[in-house]
């Protein structure tokens, strides 16, 4: 048992002298020759836990995902060793793998397209439009791994492997977005935007495989039925690309999964009769969580600590948000590229330098306003802030003016 402890920690070390000296410009190929024989036999989770511990070390997460294909070009033949995961249809993971065969089919679908229209098939350029926008729900996918499975990676301690895929989920979307602006022009050169769809799909494809060679099997090794359980639970809220789960997995064991929904019943009369008091009246918890979800806004509150505590669950939501952030620091709820800003803003509010901080962008074809308000009490003691984002587009567009229910049935001056 020790000697297998030993073997272990002394691979661990070389993968980790073998990811450094990739950063330092040395390559793969010449790597794989000098450390061919320590690293064989490489885990998926010793993988992730190479890169965790030089992110530890003071590795940028930046640096990481610049190079994590070659991090995977590395080791692919120790993972290309390991059993895919295997789950049950309706299992989160295995919703997962049916997105990523529909992706990958989609894919060549694409490549036979762009062919046609390369070789002069004018039609073949509105199908490839289709395709293209049909990708860009590949959003959904991405947006379940960062939004629910990272949450409860990080809480078994799997960071730096999400925060990294994180941002090459990123850059992938940027990649569609471009490649779809390319296609939309009024002369689209279909040379050139054959280079770019061929990188945007080796990205999709070397995504797919670290989620299924490294992310997917580590996930099931971590997490309880009863986690999985609480993930399925949250997952059509976000939605899924392409796919519609299946029910044939269910939770095993006693534990059953917490529920998610934190509206209260309408049946709970104890909740209903404890009123609680506000600097300007009394509510019920109904009554409040009613006020919130109404408002024509998103809410999240963030405390002291800088860890989410609550966000509303508005009709229409702007961001997406899932019950699985409860308690998570609010920087693991950006991207990469957004962190440093975050935690700007959040030390700034802690210092007193700032009450308010305010944002706006531009997003599929919406105006969102976003503000963060730090939040004091009475002796100017930080209590954490508030986010609040608004879809605005309506509010810019309106000109003039408009009575109070001048449009009502049967209103007269």
């Amino acid at each position: 048992m020790s000697e297998h402890i030993n073997n272990v920690s002394k691979r661990k070390e070389a993968m980790k002298e073998v990811i450094k000296r990739l950063h330092a410009g040395e390559s793969v190929d010449e790597l794989k020759d000098k450390f061919g024989d320590a690293i064989r036999g490489a885990t998926a989770g010793e993988i992730a836990e190479a890169e965790r511990a030089l992110i530890g070390e003071g590795v940028s997460v930046s640096e990481i995902q610049h190079l994590c294909d070659l991090h995977v070009a590395i080791f692919r033949e120790s993972l290309d060793e390991e059993p895919p995961p295997e789950s049950l249809p309706g299992h989160p993971v295995f919703t997962f793998q049916m997105e990523n065969e529909i992706t990958m089919r989609l894919l060549e679908a694409m490549q036979e397209t762009l062919q046609k229209w390369e070789q002069g098939d004018t039609q073949a350029l509105d199908s490839l439009r289709k395709q293209a926008e049909n990708l860009s729900s590949i959003e959904k996918h991405y947006a379940r791994k960062e939004n629910l499975l990272f949450p409860y990676l990080e809480k078994k301690g799997f960071e730096g492997p999400s925060k990294v895929m994180w941002g090459v989920d990123n850059e992938i979307r940027d990649q569609i977005k471009q490649f779809r602006n390319t296609i939309t022009e009024s002369e689209p050169n279909p040379t050139q935007d054959v280079k770019k769809f061929d990188v945007l799909a080796l990205s999709i494809r070397e995504m797919i495989y670290k989620e299924e060679r490294i992310l997917f099997p580590e996930a099931l090794q971590r997490l309880t039925e009863t986690e999985w359980a609480e993930i399925r639970q949250q997952e059509e809220d976000i939605g899924y690309f392409n796919v519609t789960p299946q029910t044939a997995w269910q939770p095993s064991g006693e534990e059953k999964p917490v529920p998610t929904n934190t509206q209260n019943t309408q049946g709970d009369h104890s909740l209903n009769e404890n009123l609680i008091s506000l600097s300007t009246g009394v509510l019920t918890s109904e009554q409040i969580n009613l006020l919130l979800t109404h408002l024509p806004v998103d809410v999240t509150f963030v405390d002291e600590n800088d860890e989410v505590r609550y966000f509303s669950q508005g009709q229409e939501r702007i961001f997406d948000r899932s019950p699985a952030i409860i308690g998570r620091k609010v920087s693991n709820c950006h991207p990469p590229q957004s962190v440093k800003r975050v935690e700007i803003i959040l030390d700034d509010f802690r210092a007193g330098k700032r009450d308010m901080a305010e944002f706006w962008i531009q997003m599929g074809g919406k105006f969102l306003h976003i503000r963060y308000f730090a939040l004091r009490n009475k002796a100017g003691v930080y209590c954490g802030c508030v986010e609040v984002s608004q879809d605005v587009t309506h509010i810019r567009a309106l000109e003039g003016e408009k009575r109070l229910l001048d449009d009502a049935p049967g209103y007269a001056d």
